[in-house]
């Protein structure tokens, strides 16, 4: 494997960290309230969670391509972290 430069892999996660920090907070956060109001049984009041949930933002509709880019987004974040983890587990 060849080796991975370290400064362009931190610049990497250091960009694509704080852009995907909001999409994936968001899609917790909207799940899991929206999980509480199916559970007490208030669902109907809170589709609007659902909607953000999916991606719906008003007028713009990201419902096709939200969950790839947020899937996605988390797979690079992981795949870089982990990539940074080992490089300075393999130095001590």
């Amino acid at each position: 494997m060849n080796k991975i430069n370290k400064t362009a892999l931190r610049q990497l996660h250091y960009k694509i960290a704080p852009i995907m920090i909001f999409p994936l907070l968001l899609t917790v956060i909207t799940g899991t309230l929206f999980q509480v109001a199916v559970v007490t049984g208030n669902s109907s009041n809170f589709i609007w969670l659902l909607e953000l949930h999916r991606g719906k933002f008003g007028r713009i509709n990201l419902e096709m391509i939200y969950p790839f880019l947020n899937g996605f987004g988390l797979l690079m974040l992981g795949v870089t972290g982990t990539i940074m983890w080992l490089q300075t587990r393999r130095r001590n």
